[in-house]
């Protein structure tokens, strides 16, 4: 007879408990309709002790309800990053109960609060990016993308922000998840010029854009290529590799991004500066040839052998590329700037050698060649720089430097010109 004393003295205690998890889950459902998101929250954070003798479908509101006070939270600024997280776990937990259960009520609201959810983490990212917090806001940015798988760019952002935050195990293992999807980024992007802020508003779809343009809020629209990512995924990849002593795994892991994508020629680049970096010259050469075959007539393919040949200390081929991407762009702004750039590193040596010089006879015609040396490299910039500051006369950095060339080669009359323009 005691044992069925025992069974009814259990029952009756989870009957008492159930009634008052359900009077905590309705007195928290007042709370939070009366605009008292943080007693709801304490009233909630009571309940869950009693939570796995509740039903399904009070289990289901228990979490909705969770998830909506932490959500007012931090929309009201209460502890923002915690309480993002507590209701991204409480809405997924509703939807895995309510999946479950095959009784679907408060799901479709969870759905539409987690987008919410999502978009608030995007944009506290992006103010810690502005800070220098960079760990932060990577992984604020891969929170997102675990809201919201098919938004993949904000797995490439985590990724990348995480190389500025010098996590390089956890950007490896981003760029590892962009690798297997075969993440390309490559797209287009669509603006317009909203009437209100005279600035341009960035739309995802070209039917939003020219919708708006219709609506007559947005005018000059525009379209705009946006690249594939790749080369700079797999470039970092390497990076990470390389500098982890594991040359040969990022050898193959851009060896294999190739075969997968045998037409993007930022992958051929990438390649060829890896065997760049591990002083491979001949590899390097071959690739670079391969990359000239298929696209002779690209302007941002050729500046970028340019810079690849700068770095590499091949000024000749460096110059090469430099003047046939103005050769087939002639406003290639940035393929001047890195010309004269590339010209005036020729100072360095003479200007080192020219000061230790002495005041001997021999020494004073040494410096006169090297002085004349000098102007002549100053005067072979000036094409480049004049060009450079017609195509962007607000580029302060041109206008500098070309002054100082003018001041350098005494060109009173034309540096009087410039700073008048300043």
């Amino acid at each position: 007879m005691k044992s069925k004393y025992v069974v009814l003295a259990s029952a009756l205690l989870i009957s008492v408990a159930t009634f008052a998890q359900k009077d905590q889950i309705k007195a928290a459902e007042k709370a939070l309709k009366g605009g008292k998101s943080q007693e709801a929250a304490t009233i909630l954070a009571e309940a869950e002790s009693l939570l796995s003798n509740a039903s399904d479908a009070e289990k289901a509101q228990f979490f909705f309800l969770k998830g909506n006070a932490s959500l007012d939270l931090a929309t009201k600024k209460v502890n923002a990053d915690k309480n993002l997280e507590i209701a991204t776990v409480a809405y997924k937990n509703l939807m895995d109960v309510e999946k479950a259960s095959g009784k679907v009520k408060y799901t479709p609201q969870a759905v539409t609060s987690m987008k919410d959810i999502k978009f608030s983490l995007i944009n506290a990212a992006i103010a810690d990016s502005k800070i220098d917090k960079h760990s932060e806001s990577a992984r604020k940015l891969y929170d997102a993308y675990l809201l919201d798988k098919n938004d993949t760019i904000n797995l490439y952002y985590a990724a990348s922000t995480y190389v500025n935050a010098k996590e390089y195990v956890k950007a490896l293992e981003l760029y590892e998840n962009l690798k297997n999807i075969n993440y390309s980024g490559k797209g287009t992007s669509y603006f317009a010029v909203n009437k209100l802020t005279n600035e341009e508003d960035f739309f995802a779809t070209a039917k939003e854009r020219d919708l708006s343009v219709k609506l007559g809020t947005h005018l000059k629209p525009r379209n705009e290529v946006v690249p594939s990512k790749r080369g700079e995924i797999y470039k970092n990849m390497a990076l990470i590799l390389v500098e982890g002593g594991k040359t040969e795994e990022a050898k193959k892991a851009i060896s294999e991004a190739r075969l997968s994508n045998p037409d993007d020629t930022s992958l051929v680049l990438t390649e060829a500066n890896l065997y760049l970096e591990t002083k491979d010259f001949e590899t390097y050469k071959k690739l670079i040839g391969e990359v000239l075959a298929k696209n002779p007539n690209d302007a941002d393919l050729t500046f970028n052998l340019g810079v690849i040949s700068g770095n590499a200390g091949n000024v000749a081929d460096a110059e090469k590329y430099y003047a046939r991407a103005i050769e087939i762009k002639p406003d290639y702004i940035n393929a001047y700037i890195n010309l004269a750039a590339l010209k005036l590193e020729a100072e360095r040596p003479i200007i080192d050698e020219m000061n230790k010089l002495g005041t001997s006879a021999k020494d004073m015609k040494r410096y006169d060649v090297l002085k004349l040396q000098r102007e002549n490299i100053f005067k072979s910039v000036i094409p480049s720089l004049k060009k450079a500051y017609d195509l962007d006369p607000a580029n302060k950095d041109v206008a500098k430097t070309l002054l100082n060339v003018y001041s350098a080669l005494e060109m009173t009359a034309e540096s009087k010109a410039l700073k008048a323009k300043m």
